[in-house]
């Protein structure tokens, strides 16, 4: 088959979907199972925690929506910095980037298996994690506009979520419980809070942002990607971030104590209890395997478009990794690898795979924000008074903040995540013959 004859991703994809499918990805409610370690870690100030990862995200994102113009394939971080940086840089940001996408439905299976063995300990973990894997690759087979809306009717639920906890909290509030009123500083602003500790987890918290890199791998299936894709990707932090900072605040206010959780691992749990009951706790418990499904759908898709990308211009082999269904249009192949790797959550533990997600997407993000000074600020040379803060001054600001969040992981992130890059580097050093010839190189086109 020759190219031209050969399938393509198809345009397929309006604004709304797109929004949907980063959100999806992010899986808002796990604020809630993440609140109890995260408050109980910074002593307090969640929400101000969120909105610094917020603002700090605010400045990758601008990164992502001025070079995803200029680059709107399906390769996002990878492509961005092969075509600004280099394509050795590029190879390597592609690599350490799929990190968090290939482990994520792995995350996402575990935490299910875990959640329903509790509900029917009869049954043993493996049939729910095996069940699981199965739907979410039929789903992503299927195609993306099925993953797309299948993920709309998931994302609702946790929204209705978050609505609820509002409303129980409300009235637990206004009938004395916890701080005892809807308004107060105290959340956010807390002398008793190491900053230490403060600022050791807006890394963590930053993870909870990714979908706007999400939202990037779906340039080639999106109805107008130079406009729509910026503005998912805006629209998908800011929203977000309102979700987290409400939840947050929430949180904090109906159970002030936060060092009387007796287990900070099911913190959520406890307040779900004290403000509605075992109705609010069942919900919400429903609501975070549903969610599940989402993120790993979203994830999934993500990943198999990454890998798509690297295969169609030859960095991974192009007759598995570039691959696409004729009757589908979606990467097969790279959709069941997947699959077969999130299988690992039957023998990997949680923290390990966190771990490299933790590495992985600092690591791109400061790369994303160095590619749009290249590009732009350097080879375009952009560089009047609004070009110089529009391409170097924010990009910079960018690149700085997260790169220092990158060098200031723990030893476990670093260790495992500078493991694979070794790994990354060393394919690299054989693939372009020890660097005397240039890794194969996308051609920007058009997918119909």
């Amino acid at each position: 088959m020759n190219q031209l004859d050969a399938p393509k991703l198809k345009r397929s994809l309006s604004l709304k979907y797109v929004v949907f499918f980063g959100l999806a990805f992010m899986a808002p409610t796990t604020l809630f199972s993440t609140y109890g370690v995260a408050v109980h870690s910074t002593n307090g100030m969640i929400p101000t925690a969120y909105l610094v990862a917020l603002i700090v995200m605010l400045f990758t994102a601008y990164s992502y929506a001025q070079i995803v113009k200029a680059f709107p394939n399906a390769g996002a971080a990878y492509t961005f910095t092969q075509k600004s940086l280099s394509p050795h840089v590029g190879f390597l940001v592609g690599w350490t980037i799929l990190l968090d996408y290939v482990f994520s439905p792995m995350i996402s299976a575990l935490l299910l298996g875990i959640a329903m063995e509790a509900y029917f300990p009869s049954i043993p973990m493996y049939i729910w994690i095996i069940a699981f894997i199965v739907t979410v690759t039929i789903v992503n087979v299927l195609g993306v506009t099925v993953a797309a809306r299948f993920n709309t009717a998931l994302l609702f639920f946790q929204f209705g979520t978050l609505t609820l906890f509002v409303t129980f909290s409300v009235k637990g509030l206004l009938n004395g419980l916890g701080a005892g009123t809807l308004f107060s500083l105290h959340p956010f602003i807390d002398p008793n809070v190491s900053m230490p500790n403060f600022l050791s987890v807006i890394p963590l918290l930053c993870f909870s942002f990714l979908g706007f890199d999400a939202a990037t791998t779906l340039s080639e299936e999106t109805k107008d990607p130079q406009k729509s894709i910026p503005r998912a990707i805006y629209l998908i932090t800011l929203i977000a971030g309102a979700y987290y900072l409400v939840g947050s605040y929430f949180l904090q206010l109906v159970w002030p104590d936060y060092q009387s959780f007796q287990d900070p691992e099911s913190a959520y749990i406890e307040i779900a209890m004290h403000i509605g009951g075992n109705f609010l706790v069942s919900y919400i418990l429903a609501e975070g395997i549903m969610s599940s499904f989402s993120s790993a759908v979203a994830s999934g898709a993500s990943a198999s478009r990454i890998l798509y990308a690297m295969g169609r211009e030859g960095v991974l082999p192009r007759k598995v990794f570039g691959y696409l269904s004729p009757k589908y249009r979606t990467p097969v192949y790279n959709i069941l690898l997947i699959g077969c790797i999130a299988l690992s959550s039957l023998l990997l533990s949680l923290t390990t795979a966190v771990s490299l997600i933790n590495f992985g997407a600092l690591f791109a993000f400061t790369f994303v924000n160095l590619s749009v000074i290249s590009h732009f600020y350097i080879r375009q040379k952009q560089r009047s008074a609004s070009g110089t803060i529009r391409y170097l001054i924010i990009p910079l600001i960018g690149a700085a903040l997260t790169g220092l969040f990158w060098v200031k992981l723990d030893i476990h992130s670093l260790i495992l995540g500078g493991a694979w890059l070794t790994i990354g580097f060393l394919y690299l050093l054989n693939l372009t013959n020890m660097f005397r010839q240039p890794p194969p190189e996308l051609g920007i086109e058009e997918a119909h």
